[in-house]
């Protein structure tokens, strides 16, 4: 296991969500790395996708990552690392992903291999079990510590895994790794940790190489990258032809979620990046020193992330080119929202204006002083218990903005251009209920791996 080095490659920041680019892949596995790594899901996506289990990403553009990194590996034999599998890492997104395993191993005729899993979906009852110990799940970004109330309203929940399980897997011999809800990092931190590195260079690597060609510049994404990790530091290198990575682009992307120093949350720690070093290794090379992994005292804390259902959704869209309806379009949204609230009241529904256009940015009911925009494109949500009532509500809202009554129009003249007939049907609206942390006995408590040999 002992490495002077290992190299990991990453193809794509969020395997599926766009295919990657084959031609700087191919590139990357020519240097023949140690480790194909990707992430494949993230909360960025919203909380529609967790709660009705479902993928945002095409199941081709799934199946065609996985198929360039599965053969790859095999060919190289070297182990493939798969987290948040089908974006969400729910369970059947996870048997998702083992499936199109086996139907690319049957189809490319791979010798056997080993591959390894875990689930992140958590049951509500295990939740309810430790808060009436009086265990406190805390909130994180400044959310409220969980409560019975939002715990109900929650669908469905899965715990962000940590380094640990994919060490598990290595542990058992595994070929293929396809992990649940799991942080971007961990993924890559895990096999540097396994071969011996430290923590503090292994969670930078992760950090650095979890969104792929977005460390690089141009930007430029689902170009692949490569990390290698030493003793002493990491460097990142640009495989794409047209990319490099610079101190700029290495540190800009490291540090670009948040201000507060401690950037990522990990089950037992954070990571600290404040006094990192970067230096130019070579035109395409940067290197880094410095970044410290730092433990948290106390209970190993685990992070949950759930999400409930609101209700039914549906879309309207109106386009305006009046001169005198985009400047009064304040007033034109407020008649469409008393026209809602006469036929439905005041509760019960929600309803949404997104303005493109207005001042050059989007906004809802932001005041127009004055706007140099000849068109205005209207987004109109409607939200309630029944598809039915959904339905209407926003048709109402939308139709309501050709009807809206200004004191200058007369007769027809110079209203709204054009609003569609008919509403548009979208996926059920979700928020989300659940962004905390747990504390758990052991890190490997809510994730168990298993075993499965796959191939001909």
């Amino acid at each position: 296991m002992e490495k002077k080095e290992l190299r990991i490659i990453c193809p794509n920041g969020h395997l599926g969500f766009a295919p990657t680019k084959e031609e700087s892949f191919w590139i990357g596995a020519a240097t023949k790395p140690d480790y194909y790594c990707c992430d494949s899901g993230s909360d960025d996506i919203g909380p529609v996708p967790l709660g009705q289990d479902i993928s945002t990403s095409h199941h081709e553009w799934q199946k065609h990552d996985l198929e360039l990194m599965l053969v790859a590996a095999r060919e190289q034999n070297v182990p493939m690392i798969i987290g948040s599998a089908g974006d969400t890492g729910s369970n059947s997104r996870v048997d998702m992903y083992i499936e199109f395993i086996r139907e690319l191993a049957k189809k490319h005729n791979l010798k056997p291999f080993k591959l390894a899993y875990f689930y992140s979906e958590v049951d509500k009852s295990y939740i309810i079990n430790k808060m009436e110990q009086g265990l406190v799940v805390e909130g994180l970004d400044g959310r409220a510590h969980l409560n019975m109330d939002d715990l109900e309203k929650t669908n469905r929940i899965v715990a962000v895994a940590g380094v640990h399980p994919f060490i598990k897997a290595l542990e058992m011999g595994a070929d293929v790794i396809i992990g649940g809800r799991s942080s971007d990092a961990a993924i890559f931190a895990a096999p540097a940790i396994y071969h011996g590195f430290p923590e503090d260079q292994a969670y930078y690597l992760g950090k650095v190489l979890e969104c792929a060609s977005f460390c690089a510049e141009p930007y430029a994404a689902k170009e692949s990258v490569i990390g290698t990790i030493t003793q002493n530091d990491v460097k990142v290198i640009a495989m794409s032809p047209y990319q490099r990575c610079t101190i700029a682009s290495v540190a800009g992307h490291a540090m670009y979620e948040r201000t507060n120093p401690y950037f990522e949350f990990f089950a037992g720690g954070m990571l600290d990046m404040t006094n990192c070093v970067y230096e130019q290794y070579d035109e395409k090379t940067t290197r880094v020193t410095g970044s410290k992994f730092v433990p948290i005292e106390g209970a190993v804390k685990v992070k949950l992330e759930g999400s409930g259902k609101v209700g039914e959704r549906f879309i309207g869209i109106a386009g305006i080119r009046d001169p005198y309806t985009i400047k009064n379009i304040d007033k034109v949204i407020q008649w469409s929202r008393d026209q809602v609230k006469e036929r439905f009241g005041e509760t019960g529904y929600e309803v949404y204006y997104k303005i493109f256009g207005k001042n050059g940015v989007m906004g809802d009911l932001e005041p127009i002083k004055e706007t140099k925009s000849h068109e205005l494109c209207i987004i109109v949500e409607g939200i309630a218990q029944t598809v039915e009532a959904a339905e209407e509500i926003t048709m109402i809202a939308t139709r309501q903005i050709f009807y809206a009554r200004l004191p200058e129009v007369k007769g027809t003249a110079g209203t709204a251009a054009f609003v569609i007939d008919e509403v548009l049907k979208a996926t059920p609206a979700y928020i989300w209920t659940m962004d905390h942390i747990i504390p758990v006995d052991d890190p490997m408590e809510l994730f168990e791996v298993k075993t499965i040999e796959i191939g001909n």
